[in-house]
């Protein structure tokens, strides 16, 4: 078989990735935001925004969420396309990656209309609504009153047991050398331990190595993923 093909084969196998509940991850950085899901519907507002940066773990969360809450699934960019009862009708929502360029007029009649038919919505974003600039005072009062429930990266131990699981579900085996290693010198989130172990896996695959101190310096010497 030639290299390209290889290459090609190796590609196609990928490895399905679940958001189940029993495959996050907790740590102390994301303690708060699993609390929040786990204990719904004892939130303490019926909207709540869940905040932090790309990789953190949103998304997953907001999966386990909606799983749990029968919640339909809305980009914060499609709000101004959206039959918003109907995205409503299910009594529970996540609008995902709402930022300061949302659509403000369909992201305050969307509020409006939860709060009207006591529907549960969970925002996600990388940032609290309080730190935009936005042109509408109303949505502004609107938005500040929703709970902030934030989500931070991983610190070093969270980090490595991400790694260590993501590894061990491709049958990896990586020690506690190269963990460190790897803890060092990918991007500090879920997203870049994922890319990191993906690379890995398919480098060690295409050049017929095992996975090693040696190739992961190879990848990873600039420290990045």
């Amino acid at each position: 078989m030639s290299e390209v093909n290889s290459v090609q084969l190796v590609l196609a196998l990928g490895h399905a990735e679940s958001f189940a509940r029993e495959d996050f991850i907790a740590g102390p950085s994301n303690a708060a935001a699993l609390s929040l899901i786990d204990r719904w519907p004892d939130w303490p507002d019926r909207l709540v925004v869940l905040a932090g940066p790309e990789g953190a773990g949103k998304s997953h969360l907001a999966m386990v969420w909606a799983d749990k809450a029968g919640a339909r699934f809305l980009s914060g960019r499609a709000l101004g396309y959206a039959d918003l009862p109907e995205a409503l009708s299910t009594g529970a929502l996540v609008v995902e990656d709402v930022s300061p360029r949302v659509d403000e007029l369909a992201l305050f009649h969307l509020l409006n209309l939860a709060r009207e038919h006591h529907t549960y919505v969970l925002l996600t974003s990388r940032s609290a609504p309080s730190s935009w600039t936005l042109a509408l005072p109303d949505l502004v009062s609107r938005l500040r009153a929703l709970p902030v429930v934030a989500v931070a990266p991983p610190d070093d131990a969270l980090l490595e047991t991400v790694i260590a699981k993501l590894a061990a579900d491709r049958q990896i085996a990586l020690d506690d050398v190269l963990l460190r290693y790897l803890s060092h010198r990918v991007e500090r989130s879920f997203a870049g331990a994922k890319a990191a172990i993906d690379r890995l896996d398919r480098e060690a695959m295409r050049q017929h190595r095992p996975v090693t101190r040696a190739l992961a310096a190879e990848l990873f010497r600039d420290g990045a993923a």
